[in-house]
């Protein structure tokens, strides 16, 4: 059997104050297309449909829009499970009657110890929840972590497994050892919040969300299809993709990467400010793009993302080199032994404080015939 894995959909997203909706329109009418091409007998979206558990209109109606594409018009099943971005009871709501076209949404733990069979294959839908939720659940006080949770559930799961035929497992969780980016949200403090991939061997597949890159982890039967878009600028070099996989009776398979192309990149670009409000430049650019600008000016520079922007309207995020760097190496002045020091030597140690740049010889006498003058009285023009 075939089925296409996915997951970290967020729609909804925010994006340095820019809605993402039209971009993810646009990149799930492309999935679709895929859809169309591979002609999967199942769909797994594991985790985060939504950005935030009350998603806004548009998030919701393109939902909408977009399993009723895909499990109505298709008819191909669709197998999704609540993230830690979701609200399960909203994203459950209508649940009991979805199945009957074989849309499967799960946000309930109670529901995910048996399993949905299609073409053969056996598939546990197991929604996100905190540690808390499964200790109260199975009334075990020694649920403490993520860790002792999922390996509760998958005790639980295996006491009724079935043997004869492929298991497939989706969840939504941070495995530990995987690759973390800038818009993923923390699921708890310190590593608490990581569960180890020996939990899922009893399953020919496991199908994860939450981490954003499908490269998250490098595992034989353990994988993260990543975010169908980028959601940051630490996940620029990013490659998106969705992972079809063709699955065997005995539970082997065949893994193929599909890339997704969005209108809209996200890219970081850096240069002088001149250099990239030349032509020459910019014409070589998909200005449109959203962009993270670094500029490498030193100085100061008069409104400079107003400048970019009439060429690059999409900048998201502007810094200059210089600052960056100079933050990084900057550190609290010592007082100590100021008083022994000359005012020029005072400066001097202000100065590369301050900046990256040489205090050479010509600033060092300009610098010292200034602070003769004012000692002297002398009016500087």
């Amino acid at each position: 059997m075939k089925f296409i894995h996915t997951a970290d959909w967020h729609l909804g997203k925010l994006v340095h104050g820019v809605y993402m909706t039209n971009e993810q329109r646009y990149i799930l009418n492309q999935f679709i297309q895929l859809i169309e091409e591979e002609q999967p007998d199942a769909i797994i979206i594991a985790g985060d449909l939504y950005d935030r558990s009350v998603p806004p209109t548009e998030a919701v109606s393109l939902l909408e829009e977009i399993l009723f594409k895909i499990n109505v018009e298709l008819k191909i099943p669709i197998l999704a499970i609540s993230g830690n971005h979701d609200s399960a009871e909203r994203l459950s709501f209508g649940s009991s009657w979805y199945k009957h076209s074989n849309l499967f949404i799960n946000g309930k733990i109670q529901d995910c110890f048996k399993p949905i069979h299609i073409n053969g294959a056996n598939f546990y839908l197991v929604p996100y929840a905190e540690p808390g939720t499964i200790r109260e659940f199975f009334q075990d006080q020694s649920i403490t972590s993520h860790d002792d949770a999922m390996c509760r559930l998958v005790s639980e799961i295996e006491e009724s497994l079935n043997p004869n035929g492929p298991n497939i497992f989706v969840g939504h969780a941070f495995v530990l050892g995987g690759k973390t980016s800038d818009s993923e949200r923390t699921l708890s403090v310190g590593g608490s919040g990581c569960v180890s991939v020996e939990h899922f061997s009893p399953f020919s597949y496991t199908a994860l969300g939450h981490l954003h890159s499908p490269d998250a982890i490098k595992h034989d039967t353990v994988r993260y299809s990543g975010s169908l878009l980028k959601y940051s600028f630490s996940e620029v070099n990013h490659q998106k993709s969705v992972s079809i996989i063709e699955m065997n009776q005995d539970g082997s398979y065949e893994l193929t990467e599909k890339s997704l192309v969005p209108n809209q990149d996200m890219r970081e670009i850096s240069g002088y400010i001149e250099e990239l409000l030349d032509a020459s430049f910019f014409q070589h650019q998909k200005v449109d793009d959203y962009l993270k600008v670094t500029l490498l000016d030193e100085g100061a520079l008069i409104d400079p993302i107003n400048k970019l922007r009439q060429i690059y309207p999409n900048v998201l995020h502007l810094e200059k080199r210089i600052e960056q760097y100079d933050l990084r190496k900057k550190h609290s002045l010592s007082h100590v032994g100021f008083e022994r020091k000359s005012e020029l030597d005072l400066f001097n140690d202000f100065y590369n404080e301050m900046t990256t740049s040489e205090f050479s010889e010509e600033k060092r006498r300009l610098m010292a015939q200034m602070i003769d003058d004012v000692k002297k009285g002398v009016v500087l023009v």
